[in-house]
């Protein structure tokens, strides 16, 4: 019995930070650089397995020295990779990630073996899907693949979290096959048509998600925070005050915390509540996997809050 099966992409990172982000036809000269396992499958999987939760990773990596060091990070971090192919032909995903000096970030990738993951890999995979809790899943794999998952998952009663990044169009299908979706601004601007900038857009945006079938969103309000939406209730999340020094994994820390947190039968309030403070901690450190957070880090950030 998993707590929460990923399935995903899984890269590796090659990030670099300078003192501004180069604009187009620029060279800027940098000041750090880390090679380091990424993706965004890879990513909640190891930030869910940190925070303590029972987690298997269904994704597609190359027969490469790169898909070997995603298997050893995997490893490394308790995370069930027996669902982790190897594609024959295509190599291990890659993404090129620039780091400003207040943490933004802009992020070029070159998919790989990613995009080799089909409905009959994550088929292969049914078992682990029909014994989780949560299954979370993103758009950086074909788009079959995860409405597979969220079929089978959904079939054998577990929820259904989509973190919808890459940005990509979602059928009102997929859309009725899911628990919880937590679109940041761009990709509620691209599935909704909505340009989120602060609360009362992301509420548009995000009533029009649940009109379209998803049971609960969860909207990036520009800067300010997240709105949290229901055909109930509305909670309204703001940002937990930390130094910032990049954003990278911050949207994979909240995806990851927000499945642990519903696997464990807490209200989805409470569970995003969680997620906000492990996003927040993400971005004090450099790096997507190195940043994600442990319970006793977000329990400590959500204490010093007043909200824990």
């Amino acid at each position: 019995m998993y707590d929460v099966v990923v399935v995903g992409k899984a890269n590796i990172d090659y990030l670099a930070r300078g003192h501004r982000l180069p604009k187009p036809g620029q060279s800027v000269n940098g000041d750090f650089f880390q090679e380091a396992p990424g993706g965004k499958g890879a990513n909640q999987a190891v930030g869910a397995a940190r925070l303590g939760a029972r987690v298997a990773l269904v994704a597609r990596i190359g027969r490469d020295a790169r898909g070997d060091a995603v298997l050893a990070s995997l490893a490394r971090s308790g995370v069930d990779a027996a669902h982790v192919t190897r594609d024959p032909a295509e190599p291990t995903g890659v993404a090129l990630c620039q780091v400003g000096p207040s943490g933004e970030k802009q992020i070029l990738s070159a998919a790989g073996a990613n995009a080799r993951l089909t409905a009959a890999c994550v088929r292969d995979a049914a078992h682990a899907l029909g014994s989780t809790r949560v299954v979370l899943c993103q758009l950086g794999v074909p788009q079959e693949a995860v409405t597979e998952a969220a079929k089978i998952g959904r079939s054998a009663g577990a929820r259904i979290v989509l973190d919808p990044g890459p940005p990509a169009p979602l059928p009102d299908d997929l859309l009725a096959r899911i628990d919880v979706i937590r679109p940041n601004a761009s990709e509620a601007r691209l599935i909704t048509g909505v340009t989120v900038c602060d609360k009362d857009s992301a509420r548009v945006a995000a009533r029009e998600l649940l009109r379209r079938g998803a049971g609960a969103a969860v909207v990036q309000a520009g800067e300010q925070g997240d709105l949290l939406v229901t055909g109930s209730e509305e909670v309204w999340l703001p940002r937990f005050e930390v130094e910032p020094v990049d954003a990278t994994g911050a949207g994979d820390a909240f995806a990851s915390a927000l499945a642990v947190c519903l696997a464990e039968g807490k209200s989805l309030a409470e569970s995003a509540t969680f997620a906000s403070a492990a996003a927040a901690l993400a971005t004090t450190v450099l790096g997507a996997q190195a940043s994600l957070p442990t319970r006793e880090a977000v329990r400590a950030l959500l204490s010093r809050a007043g909200s824990g």
